[in-house]
């Protein structure tokens, strides 16, 4: 029984990742107030191993959305396909390298900050400060006059996905959002939103496999022995995440290249309203 209600739990996990990961409205803070009113227990009473798999189990499910990035974007990103154009490969590899480039500061400092952020900065009153700030700048990003000076992907140089890069660091906190920081940050560079939401996509690749990596050492070394029930939590998370990240991605590319990005401001700054009072009242 406990099984069961801990696999609907991680469908309910999944689809909320699968949503949020990709539309910028943070993932990890909407996983870290979703846990507090349906935590994960496959450990039973032992609070700590619980405490440790879910440290883990809410990066990791991140897994499913990149492999859903990866099929969706596969002609696009692998380049040793065959029959594939020498001229097309280029390109390709030097995406990569642009995507490698794009990934190093956050990497870095994931790092260095990972077990701070995780004592600090997980609770629901930093996840409301930062949904409201970065609503508000959304609106003001959209409401601005734009130039947009890259309006593909080839056209992204190496400094500007550097550039992007240091934007992607502030996603570090949760609330941010990822797709959301950088977002921003391209937008501010100058990339038109489709080509900001596709790298944006990128750029997660390595940086989720990175920190899911992480995590996944962190708990082990930790003496968290995953059991079966663990492992099936995990991958069903995993796999709804995946499957809900297709539809999402697919999605969002149709509605961004007719709408803008205030509506998502708004809902931050709503939904960051609402976790404000909530916590007043010791609700959560």
């Amino acid at each position: 029984m406990d099984l069961f209600i801990n696999v609907l739990k991680s469908i309910i996990f999944g689809i909320v990742q699968g949503i949020t990961e990709w539309l910028p409205i943070s993932s990890t803070g909407h996983l870290i107030l979703l846990e507090q009113y349906m935590p994960l227990n496959v450990f039973g009473a032992d609070m700590a191993s619980n405490t440790a798999f879910w440290d883990m189990y809410k990066v990791v499910i991140q897994f499913g959305s990149i492999i859903a990035v990866l099929l969706l974007y596969w002609k696009s990103l692998w380049p040793f396909a065959k029959d594939i154009a020498p001229k097309k490969q280029r390109s390709i590899l030097r995406l990569w390298i642009k995507i490698v480039v794009a990934s190093v500061p956050a990497a870095i400092l994931g790092l260095l900050l990972d077990d701070w952020i995780d004592e600090k900065m997980n609770t629901p009153v930093v996840v409301a400060i930062f949904l409201i700030v970065y609503g508000i700048v959304f609106i003001w990003i959209e409401r601005r006059e734009h130039t947009y000076t890259t309006k593909s992907i080839k056209e992204i140089t190496y400094k500007k996905a550097f550039q992007a890069g240091l934007f992607q660091c502030l996603s570090l906190i949760p609330g941010t959002s990822r797709s959301g920081s950088t977002i921003i940050g391209e937008t501010l560079l100058g990339f038109d939103r489709p080509t900001a939401a596709e790298f944006s996509f990128y750029m997660a690749i390595p940086v989720m496999f990175g920190a899911s990596a992480l995590k996944m050492v962190k708990m082990f070394m930790e003496g968290v022995v995953m059991n079966a029930a663990a492992w099936i939590v995990l991958l069903v998370g995993t796999l709804v995440s995946f499957g809900v990240s297709v539809i999402v991605i697919r999605y969002l590319m149709a509605y961004i290249r007719k709408h803008d990005f205030q509506v998502f401001g708004k809902y931050r700054i709503v939904l960051g309203v609402l976790i404000l009072v909530l916590a007043f009242f010791k609700l959560i």
